[in-house]
């Protein structure tokens, strides 16, 4: 099956930037998708288009088919309660997860004080010039219950609650 419009797709990646390694997923779970709802980046979602399982291929994209540009003094001070990561201590330069009205967003922590962090609200990879080796792994149809999730199911089902 080759990907289009709803299909479910697991894929591994590796990512990089000017030739040195910034992440890769080989080491784990391979990183699953609903094609066509957003849930990817464009960039890299539109190059996926058409693959099919067991296809390798690379594909380099510019910050505005990624993770956008970098804007300048895109600073927020957030408490530290809603800073979420592997630590009890933030440092400047460690990246957190925060949950707010627009979604789960990766930030960058500046400046740590005693109830606050200013963190930069940029990607990380904001402002970069990516490419991605892919390996497409699996491609089926998404079920009705994905579909209406957003998110493909692993093999125990939904991981969360309704």
């Amino acid at each position: 099956m080759q990907i289009s419009k709803d299909a479910a797709v697991e894929f591994h990646y590796t990512l990089s930037e000017a030739g040195e390694q910034i992440e890769s997923s080989k080491d784990g779970e391979p990183l699953s998708y609903i094609h066509g709802t957003e849930g990817m980046l464009p960039g890299l979602e539109k190059a996926l288009e058409g693959k099919s399982a067991g296809d390798n291929f690379s594909v380099t994209l510019e910050p505005s088919e990624s993770y956008g540009e970098r804007v300048d003094n895109l600073i927020q001070r957030i408490p530290l309660k809603h800073l979420q990561g592997n630590t009890k201590v933030w440092k400047p330069g460690m990246t957190a997860i925060v949950h707010s009205n627009q979604g789960r967003h990766q930030v960058t922590i500046v400046k740590v004080g005693r109830f606050n962090a200013d963190c930069d609200l940029n990607h990380p990879f904001a402002g970069k010039t990516l490419t991605f080796d892919v390996e497409v792994i699996n491609v089926r149809q998404a079920t009705a219950e994905e579909l209406s999730h957003g998110h493909v199911h692993g093999e125990g089902g939904c991981g969360h609650s309704h």
